[in-house]
């Protein structure tokens, strides 16, 4: 079997696979975006709630749809299974506030995004995946920096020229964080199952006698 006929078989069997995760990511992001409440709690409850069906979909897709490629099924699995327990986590942990939404973000995003990460390098020679799988990682390891370089006792009264009353803390800005973060993830994430969707078709194979490129 040629390579571009394999990774057409690949592309055939995987791409529901970031079309599903885009889901979760764009709901959550969208219920961030018209939701006035941006306190830790709200966003502990979000992120559990993303965080589980996210893994839910990477443990399927790991698990059935990467056929032949061991090394990147046992990546996948794991990043699903570290998922699953930060959501559960979060979801545990919603009366604990700030701390425990800063903890459990970074914690998910350093881990999981090492992971994806290093599963793409490994793959960039075997696997058409190889590109999302880097590019999502090094996404989800910059969600990790960003919590950790914005100050937890961060507050700034709003007023003056916005005529907006009310104070931007540290909760709203991180919570806002990870909106952006899933609504970018999301996008890629689509526009990459359904670009591996459109690449499904292998090309004819050439009549015999026929020069070959």
């Amino acid at each position: 079997m040629s390579h571009s006929v394999d990774d057409a078989a690949q592309r055939a069997r995987y791409w529901p696979v970031p079309v599903l995760r885009a889901l979760p990511a764009a709901v959550i992001a969208m219920v961030i975006t018209f939701s006035p409440n941006h306190s830790a709690g709200f966003g502990l409850v979000l992120f559990g709630v993303f965080a589980v069906v996210d893994g839910a979909v990477l443990a399927w897709g790991s698990g059935s749809r990467l056929p032949g490629d061991d090394r990147s099924r046992r990546s996948g699995l794991a990043q699903a299974a570290l998922s699953i327990v930060a959501g559960v986590a979060a979801l545990a942990c919603t009366g604990l506030g700030l701390p425990a939404f800063i903890t459990i973000v970074v914690a998910f995003a350093v881990l999981t995004g090492a992971l994806e990460l290093s599963q793409g390098v490994r793959a960039r020679r075997r696997s058409p995946f190889a590109r999302d799988w880097m590019t999502i990682g090094g996404l989800t390891l910059l969600l990790a920096i960003a919590f950790l370089l914005t100050p937890p006792d961060y507050s700034q009264q709003l007023g003056g020229v916005e005529r907006v009353t009310g104070t931007l803390d540290a909760s709203i800005v991180l919570v806002g964080l990870l909106g952006a973060y899933l609504a970018i993830a999301a996008v890629f994430h689509l526009i990459a199952g359904l670009s591996h969707k459109w690449g499904t078709a292998a090309p004819a194979a050439a009549p015999d006698g026929a020069p070959h490129a």
